[in-house]
């Protein structure tokens, strides 16, 4: 988890990604957010985040997104 919140503070230093919940739904984190987050995830564990994988829910929170790159590194 450290490495990602250490991803998501590099990108977005002015949200609390421990404590936030509702990145997408909320409207915290734009489009272009999530373009360099899933950048980010994909260089730092050497995953392919597919269009698929491009839903709300596995971006909502810092918790989501390391479920989402522990089930690709799972997959692998």
């Amino acid at each position: 988890m450290e490495k990602i919140l250490e991803i998501l503070k590099s990108i977005r230093s002015d949200i609390d990604f421990e404590k936030e919940e509702q990145l997408i739904d909320n409207g915290i984190l734009d489009s272009f957010d999530v373009v360099s987050i899933v950048g980010e995830l994909c260089d730092a564990y050497d995953v392919t985040i597919t269009a698929e994988d491009m839903e709300p829910e596995n971006f909502n929170s810092a918790k989501a997104m390391l479920a989402l790159v522990e089930r690709l590194l799972d997959e692998i």
